[in-house]
């Protein structure tokens, strides 16, 4: 698919680097914009919690959902593959496929913490 866009010098600028990323750029972007949304969505106060503990390296690689925000991204996820979601359903489910990608980020980042920590040691 071809499609045409009417972009500023700044946007444009700053694309032409990531020419061969803009797939995924537009993917990640679509994400965060439906992830803005509030409403039904309640798996981020969680995160955000935690993350107000200021937590070590080791705590964000143990990370784990909650058993309650657990049971609805398995409910999301089976209706999701049965293809059973209502607009507003699928938009959570895309809010909390974007929380996912965050979380995924940050412990990545606390893993290479922890092993540039052993390497100096």
């Amino acid at each position: 698919m071809q499609i045409t866009l009417d972009l500023s010098e700044e946007l444009v600028f700053r694309l032409n680097s990531l020419e061969d990323k803009l797939p995924q750029v537009i993917e990640l972007g679509l994400r965060e914009l439906n992830a803005s949304s509030k409403e039904g969505f309640n798996g981020i106060a969680e995160v955000l919690k935690f993350l107000a503990t200021l937590p070590t390296p080791e705590e964000i690689i143990a990370l784990r959902p909650s058993e309650a925000l657990q049971n609805q991204i398995s409910d999301l996820l089976k209706k999701h593959r049965d293809r059973n979601l209502t607009d507003a359903k699928v938009q959570i489910w895309e809010q909390y496929q974007y929380l996912e990608h965050l979380i995924r980020k940050a412990k990545a980042k606390a893993y290479l913490k922890l092993k540039e920590t052993e390497n100096e040691q």
